[in-house]
């Protein structure tokens, strides 16, 4: 896969604390990175960095080795935060409707997203009511309707039980390999071997790892371990 973007020096300090110390990874085209480490490792705070909801004391990020402003960053990402009720009041139908128009994305690919994500059945009701896992679909639905290149899903499966996780993983690897890039937070380590082309190792602020799973067995000399094996060696 080509590079699409590279992370540089990313530093935030929450007075004498760092949560995030000089991170810097890479971003593939069309792939599925995931951003992988223990609560209170600094992957939401990265996260709202990249987005600009959060000023870092230090950031470079990179495309074809041009630095990108605040503004370019804005038509290339978008980002979905974890535990957020949008538009508590209004129903399912309505939010989706709205994400449809504000973004002109065509009426095939809402369909394409019901099923998958069981929404047909929650349609009318008002996102204030629905379970956790449900507006977890509704929003990563609200999500995959941008037409942004890359997508930051703050932990996607939170919420949703086994079969659902599957049918969700499923969608976004679809949606990667239709060129759509994804960099997810996720702290079930199993979930990430799953789902994601690469992984990116996040511990106390710091990037300890970046590859494929083949390559951080062999920099853990680890052959035939799985994600948390070869976190623990590595962290």
């Amino acid at each position: 896969m080509n590079e699409f973007l590279q992370v540089e020096g990313v530093t935030k300090r929450f007075g004498s604390r760092f949560a995030l110390k000089d991170v810097g990874f890479s971003i593939h085209h069309g792939e599925v990175l995931g951003l992988i480490g223990p609560n209170g490792a600094g992957k939401t705070t990265l996260l709202e960095c990249l987005a600009g909801l959060m000023s870092a004391d230090a950031e470079v990020i990179r495309s074809a080795q041009q630095v990108l402003t605040h503004s370019a960053l804005k038509d290339t990402l978008f980002y979905l935060p974890d535990a957020i009720v949008p538009w508590g009041e209004q129903t399912v139908k309505w939010a989706l409707g709205f994400f449809e128009g504000l973004y002109g994305t065509p009426k095939q690919k809402l369909s394409d997203l019901l099923a998958p994500l069981r929404l047909a059945e929650i349609l009318k009701s008002r996102i204030d009511s629905l379970s956790k896992g449900e507006r977890k679909r509704t929003v990563l639905a609200l999500g995959l309707l941008t037409p942004h290149p890359l997508l930051l899903l703050d932990e996607p499966f939170d919420g949703l039980d086994l079969r659902q996780t599957r049918e969700v993983m499923a969608l976004l690897k679809s949606e990667a390999r239709n060129n759509r890039t994804l960099l997810l937070s996720i702290h079930q380590l199993a979930d990430a071997g799953r789902v994601c082309d690469r992984l990116v190792l996040l511990s106390a602020g710091k990037v300890v790892a970046e590859g494929t799973l083949p390559e951080l067995q062999a920099r853990a000399n680890l052959p035939d371990a799985g994600v948390e094996e070869i976190f623990l060696a590595l962290t």
